[in-house]
């Protein structure tokens, strides 16, 4: 899958169309970020990039255009993520681990999942 860059603000459309788990109009994502205070044109802006980029999928029926996501957000995390690793750690897990573990306060339900997911690697 090819990398497709994100902006912050296109991030949070696609978080909408993500939850959505359906075709989503402009208006009802309108709706979703209207705390942003974002103009409609800025929306259909944002979407005309998403859709440029070949993160969504717009079909018109009637007036209205219903938007799809074409990346799931897991593939979208999981590509970033990669990006991320091979920036800024010079693609090693291991320095993005120690870096990332030694940052974050976990709990011991953290500590338990993350073991369980090191012991699966293992086998």
């Amino acid at each position: 899958m090819k990398s497709i860059s994100i902006g912050d603000a296109e991030l949070e459309i696609m978080k909408v169309i993500w939850r959505a788990k359906e075709p989503i109009t402009s208006l009802d994502i309108g709706k979703a970020v209207e705390d942003k205070d974002w103009k409609k044109t800025t929306i259909a802006t944002f979407l005309a990039r998403l859709v440029e980029k070949g993160a969504l999928a717009a079909e018109k029926q009637g007036k209205l255009y219903y938007y799809t996501p074409l990346i799931t957000e897991k593939e979208y995390k999981r590509s970033q993520t990669k990006k991320l690793i091979s920036n800024l750690y010079d693609g090693s897990v291991r320095d993005f681990a120690v870096s990332f573990f030694k940052e974050q306060k976990l709990s011991e339900e953290d500590i338990k999942e993350l073991k369980a997911i090191f012991d699966e690697k293992e086998e």
